[in-house]
């Protein structure tokens, strides 16, 4: 190990194998729950500019391009996940050195990776929205929107990888004050190109590309002038063939199952646009307020992925099968809460984002939530296990549930949205959930009889 006595200083102070494991749990959580709100919230703010002040189009063509544009997003992120928990084993491991190399090896081929996946959605966004059949009044607005967004997503993977690794080391907070400040660039750009400039959902798009750049920027400045000890130094820049063999394993597969999950999406979504527009626009608006709930899954997922993993690298076994127990408990409570809180508040979010005066829009919105929200606890203590199997490295169990439940829900949308409307989507969804809490808690509980978790 290469620990200088600073870097052992700053790691104590932020160190998970120690003390209450629900209060780690709740404390990394909080600042990841705001973060999140704030990311769905930075999501939604095209949505939300173009709604009133751009046609019904471009704010259908949001939702749409949105699907596409998370595939690669959420493959992205889904990286970043697998890169995470490593960054969090070394972490509790006390291995520094091996910390620096991992930064290196992973900024460079990332970097590397995403533009050329830029590339490649940029020239190939027509053909997936081809393929998802979107209608032809929105087609345009949606391809010139994704062209500007996707041409960005190499910012979007250093502001995503450096959240990943802040988040590992205990420091939720400052992905949280850069996501802010990027939800401020993108808000007052988006209100400048769409409604002073006039550029529609063109220059809704240049502002979430120009606010991605901003907190890329804001990550590195931040990094090297506040956190030195997790920089690379020249004797870190060098091939560890082992490590980047861990590396691309972990990173495939989490990516691999984001990617999987959103293809599942892209096949919802293309069974809600054979609907017509009326139905694009409700799933488009209750999509933006799931994010918002899911919110909170989603961020006890990635505290207790951190937790576990931090644990699993410092070889404490009894840490991590509790940080489990603690997570499910606290999954279940918020769980129940958020069935109760979106039943009872679907009108009110609805009329928010959407508004009253788009009749059959608004109606099978209220009622895709009012369905939906039943299932939510499932939604949430899945999240308890997918963070789980991640913080042990065991992606792979996370990522045969998540492909399998999106599969199902997209079958079960694609036979029954025909004749039940949104609220049938709703359905397949919160049956998706159930089953895949089931396929996950069979392989949770064969893996601790076995003693391997």
């Amino acid at each position: 190990m290469s620990n200088t006595k600073g870097e052992r200083i700053s790691m104590e102070s932020h160190r998970l194998t120690q003390g209450s494991l629900m209060g780690h749990l709740i404390r990394l959580a909080v600042p990841l729950i705001i973060g999140n709100i704030l990311q769905q919230f930075y999501n939604t703010i095209d949505a939300l500019v173009l709604s009133r002040f751009a046609s019904a189009g471009e704010f259908a063509a949001v939702g749409v391009s949105s699907s596409v544009m998370n595939l690669f997003l959420f493959a992205v992120v889904g990286a970043c996940t697998g890169i995470g928990v490593i960054f969090a084993q070394l972490y509790g491991a006390e291995d520094m050195g091996a910390f620096r190399t991992e930064h290196y090896l992973v900024l460079i081929f990332g970097i590397l990776l995403t533009i050329c996946a830029g590339i490649l959605g940029v020239c190939g966004s027509g053909l997936l929205l081809d393929l998802i059949q979107t209608p032809d009044e929105i087609h345009v607005y949606a391809k010139s929107y994704l062209q500007i967004v996707l041409g960005a997503l190499p910012f979007s993977f250093v502001y995503n990888f450096y959240g990943a690794m802040l988040r590992a080391v205990g420091h939720p907070k400052v992905p949280l004050m850069i996501l802010a400040a990027a939800s401020a660039v993108n808000l007052i750009l988006d209100l400048l190109f769409v409604i002073s400039f006039g550029w529609g959902i063109r220059g809704a798009a240049w502002a979430t590309a120009a606010a991605q750049a901003f907190s890329a920027v804001l990550c590195v400045i931040y990094l090297k002038v506040c956190f030195r000890q997790f920089m690379f130094r020249r004797r870190d820049c060098r091939m560890d063939k082992s490590l980047l063999f861990k590396t691309a394993h972990y990173s495939f597969i989490t990516g691999l199952q984001q990617t999987g999950l959103y293809i599942g999406k892209l096949l919802v979504q293309g069974s809600v646009n054979t609907a017509g527009t009326a139905v694009i626009s409700a799933y488009t608006a209750t999509t933006r307020i799931e994010g918002f709930i899911n919110s909170f899954g989603d961020s006890g997922a990635a505290a207790t992925s951190v937790v576990v993993a931090q644990n699993f690298g410092a070889r404490q076994k009894e840490r991590v099968r509790k940080s489990f127990s603690d997570s499910f408990l606290l999954m279940l409570v918020f769980g129940l809460l958020a069935s109760v809180l979106l039943y009872c508040t679907a009108g009110a979010l609805v009329e928010f984002l959407l508004g009253t005066d788009q009749g059959e829009a608004y109606i099978q919105s209220v009622q895709y939530i009012h369905v939906v929200s039943v299932f939510y606890v499932f939604c949430y203590t899945g999240n308890t296990f997918a963070g789980y199997f991640d913080g042990c490295g065991k992606m792979i169990f996370t990522f045969l549930g998540s492909v399998s439940h999106i599969a199902l829900r997209a079958v079960l949308s694609w036979i029954w949205i025909g004749e039940g409307g949104l609220a049938s989507v709703a359905y397949a969804t919160g049956i998706g959930w159930a089953a895949v809490n089931l396929f996950w808690m069979v392989y949770y509980f064969r893996g601790k009889k076995k003693d391997k978790f």
